[in-house]
C-alpha cells in the first residue's frame, strides 16, 4: 500500500489573508484564486521537478530574520532578474546568494514577516 505520495500544500496563518494573497500575487505572480490558495500544476513547469519536505533542528538561523517556524520556497526561472525587480519594487530581498550544484537560492521577507526562499533549479532539474 502506497502511503504518502507527495506534498499537498503548505498551509499557515496570516494577519491580512487577502492583502498577503495580493502581495504574493503582485510581487511573486502567484494565481491566487477567488478561494486564497494557489494550486500548481509541477508537470507543465517541469516534469522531472521536485517539491521537497524537510525539517530543521528548531535552533536552526536558516529561517532568519524570520521568527516564523516555517519557510516557504518557491521555484523560479530567473533568480537573479526576479531578485532585482523584487528590489525595484520596494521589496525587502536579502543580499545574500547561493549558487551550487543544487541551484541558486535567493531569500525575499514578505509583509508580514515571513522569509521566503526562492529557488531556481540547475539545468535539466
Amino acid at each position: 500500500m502506497k502511503r504518502v505520495t507527495g506534498l499537498g500544500g503548505i498551509f499557515f496563518k496570516a494577519k491580512d489573508p487577502k492583502a498577503l494573497g495580493e502581495w504574493y500575487r503582485k510581487h511573486l505572480g502567484l494565481d491566487v484564486s477567488e478561494w486564497g490558495g494557489v494550486a500548481f500544476q509541477w508537470a507543465d513547469d517541469s516534469p522531472t521537478g521536485t517539491t521537497i519536505w524537510s525539517p530543521f533542528k528548531d535552533s536552526t538561523d536558516y529561517f532568519a530574520p524570520s521568527t516564523a517556524p516555517f519557510m516557504i520556497n518557491f521555484r523560479v526561472a530567473d533568480l537573479h532578474a526576479l531578485l532585482a525587480a523584487l528590489r525595484a519594487e520596494g521589496c525587502d530581498v536579502q543580499d545574500k546568494v547561493d549558487e551550487s550544484e543544487y541551484g541558486k537560492f535567493g531569500w525575499v521577507m514578505d509583509p508580514e514577516g515571513n522569509k521566503l526562499e526562492l529557488w531556481e533549479p540547475p539545468p535539466g532539474k
